[in-house]
């Protein structure tokens, strides 16, 4: 723990402003298997104990640069029928390295004021509704946990994948993203190049189920 603080502590200073996000420790999550790549197949319960177990809450600007600590982040990608919701991220995103990059995972950080519920599907039901506009009901199926250490995005997020299967496909866009679509697995294809990493490591998963 020494170690760890004295590495926050030789980094710049937070704004006042600064928003506390969940973290864990990379070594806590990777204890007993090297950090895999790619969307892999776990026991959810096993990774929410230990979110819940070593769970921080550290400033965002801070924890950016900072792959000592990986960012939780639910990562939902909406299906109705044979079509997958795609969005595009807009130019003002708050992540800039992910700026007018296309996605199929709505979600984002968790505040500690979202965590009500020691549950990683009610974290994900609540950024669901922040992301998207969509009122009717829908189930929730855990396909992985997604790790990619090969950019620097990657490096201190980590993205629990949710299947979120919609009993209609009355869905929009809200928040920081400028379109959105419904597109079977092979028109999602045509957009691989401009995906962002996580999606395109998702969609190599779905394409191989």
């Amino acid at each position: 723990m020494a170690q760890i603080n004295q590495q926050i502590s030789q980094q710049p200073v937070a704004p006042k402003q600064d928003e506390l996000i969940l973290v864990v420790p990379r070594s806590e999550l990777f204890k007993q298997t090297p950090a895999w790549s790619g969307l892999k197949q776990v026991k959810f319960d096993e990774y929410v104990a230990i979110i819940n177990e070593k769970k921080q809450f550290l400033p965002r600007s801070l924890m950016e640069q900072d792959p000592h600590y990986k960012q939780i982040i639910p990562y939902l990608i909406f299906q109705h029928a044979d079509r997958y919701f795609l969005m595009q991220r807009t130019a003002q995103t708050t992540e800039q390295r992910l700026k007018n990059k296309y996605s199929l995972g709505i979600g984002g950080h968790i505040r500690q004021e979202d965590m009500a519920e020691n549950s990683i599907f009610e974290w994900a039901k609540r950024e669901f509704h922040e992301e998207v506009n969509y009122s009717d009901s829908f189930t929730i199926t855990p396909l992985g946990i997604l790790n990619d250490d090969a950019t620097p995005v990657g490096q201190v997020h980590i993205g629990f994948v949710l299947l979120v299967t919609g009993s209609t496909d009355k869905i929009s866009v809200n928040s920081e993203l400028k379109s959105g679509q419904l597109v079977t697995l092979d028109e999602l294809g045509t957009y691989f190049a401009n995906l962002e990493s996580w999606s395109q490591l998702v969609f190599e998963f779905l394409k191989n189920q």
